[in-house]
C-alpha cells in the first residue's frame, strides 16, 4: 500500500469503519497471537504466494476451520463480525468462483459488498482512466479491495496506490495468491499432510497463474516433489523451475501423464487457456486436449490421492470422474469461501 511500510502498524478497529492506514498488516494490538502473524506476513496486502511463510499458512489455515463453524451456522454470534465494513470487488477480467466466494465470504461474516463485474468494458477504464486513479476512488467508498486485472503486476501497483489492503485476485498470467491458499488448504484437509507430497501439475503451466502461484506457496514444506506435466508450448517457465531449486524442491518434467499419476498424491489438472493465446489458434488447437484425466488416470491413480482443479474445466477432466472420491475439485472450490472468510477476517479485524 502506499503508507510507508518502515514500521508495523496495529490498530484497534472502531465500530464503524472509516480511514485508516495500513503501514504493514493492520490488526488487533490486543492479540499478541495476530501481532506475530502480521510479521510473519510483513503486508497489509495479499499480493503473491512469497510473502506467506509456514506461521502465517497455520495461522489463516486455523481461521479457516473457524470459518466452516461459522459457515455451518454454529456460531452465530461470530458471524457478524464484519458487519458495517464494505469490500469493493473490482474484476477486469471474467470471473465465477473466485468474485462470487469472495462476496460470499464478506456476506457471511457481516460485511456489504460493492462490484463491479466486468470492469474492463462497464467502468470508467473503458474511457481511458488509469488503474491508481480508479483505486484511488474505489478506496474511498471502501474499507478493503479484491482486484482481478488482465495486466501481471496490476495488483502489486494498486496495493502500491490504495491506503486500505488490496487483495490479488489473479493478474493476468501472474499470480492467483487466494487460489493458492485454498489449494495447499484442500491437500492438507484431503490427505491430511503437506510436508512429503508428491503433487503432479498437469496442463497450461506457461499462462496458469494458479499453478505457479501453487508451487511457490507449496515450497514453503519439506521434501516436495513437483512433476510438469505440459504440451511443450505451455512449459512450467524457467522462473519457477529456478524458484524451486533455489528452495530445495525436487521437481521434473514428463509428457507420460499415467505415469505421473501413478506415483502422486495430488493431479493438479488445469485448463489450456485459449485467451492468452491470442490469435495463435493453431497452438492453442495443438495444445488442446493432449493431457485428459480420465478413468484411464484413475486405474493408476493411489486410492489415497486426489484429483484438483481450479475450474472452470472444459474437457480436461471427463465428467465420468466426478463420481469418484478421489475427485476433490467441487470441494475445493468450496474451501474457497473459507480461505477468503479467513483473510477478509484477518485484514479487517485480527484473530
Amino acid at each position: 500500500m502506499a503508507a510507508a511500510r518502515a514500521t508495523l502498524s496495529l490498530f484497534v478497529p472502531s465500530p464503524t469503519p472509516q480511514l485508516r492506514p495500513f503501514s504493514s498488516f493492520s490488526l488487533p494490538a490486543r492479540r499478541a497471537g495476530s501481532a506475530r502473524l502480521a510479521a510473519s506476513l510483513r503486508l497489509g496486502d495479499v499480493i503473491e504466494a512469497q510473502q506467506f511463510d509456514r506461521d502465517a499458512l497455520t495461522e489463516i489455515f486455523e481461521v479457516a476451520r473457524e470459518m466452516e463453524a461459522v459457515e455451518r451456522g454454529s456460531h452465530v454470534a461470530r458471524s457478524r463480525v464484519l458487519e458495517g465494513y464494505l469490500m469493493a470487488t473490482l474484476f477486469y477480467e471474467p470471473s465465477t468462483r473466485t468474485r462470487l466466494s469472495f462476496e460470499a465470504a464478506m456476506r457471511r461474516l457481516g460485511g456489504e459488498v460493492l462490484t463491479t463485474e466486468n470492469a474492463r468494458e462497464f467502468s470508467s477504464a473503458a474511457k481511458g482512466e488509469t488503474l491508481e486513479d480508479t483505486i484511488r476512488t474505489v478506496e474511498g467508498y471502501s474499507d478493503i479491495i479484491v482486484l482481478r486485472h488482465f495486466e501481471s503486476g496490476a495488483a502489486s501497483r494498486a496495493a502500491d496506490t490504495a491506503n486500505i489492503p488490496v487483495i490479488n485476485a489473479g493478474d493476468g498470467p501472474g499470480q492467483h495468491p487466494t487460489q493458492a491458499l485454498l489449494d495447499v488448504y484442500t491437500i492438507k484437509r484431503e490427505i491430511g499432510a503437506l510436508d512429503g507430497i508428491k503433487l503432479g501439475l498437469v496442463g497450461d503451466l506457461a499462462n496458469g497463474r494458479t499453478v505457479r502461484s501453487l508451487a511457490y506457496l507449496i515450497a514453503k514444506y519439506q521434501n516436495i516433489k513437483i512433476y510438469f506435466v505440459s504440451p511443450d508450448v505451455v512449459k512450467m517457465k524457467d522462473d519457477i523451475k529456478e524458484y524451486l531449486t533455489s528452495q530445495g524442491v525436487e521437481w521434473e518434467e514428463s509428457s507420460d501423464l499415467l505415469e505421473v499419476a501413478s506415483k502422486c498424491d495430488v493431479i493438479y489438472q488445469t485448463r489450456i487457456q485459449k485467451e492468452r493465446f491470442g490469435e495463435r489458434v493453431d497452438l492453442y488447437e495443438a495444445a488442446r486436449g493432449k493431457y485428459i484425466v480420465d478413468k484411464k488416470v484413475l486405474d493408476v491413480l493411489p486410492k489415497h490421492a486426489v484429483i484438483m482443479h481450479p475450474l472452470p474445466r472444459l474437457d480436461e477432466i471427463t465428467v465420468d470422474v466426478d463420481s469418484d472420491p478421489r475427485a476433490a475439485y467441487f470441494r475445493q472450490a468450496k474451501n474457497g469461501l473459507y480461505i477468503r472468510m479467513a483473510l477478509l477476517k484477518l485484514l479487517l479485524v485480527g484473530r
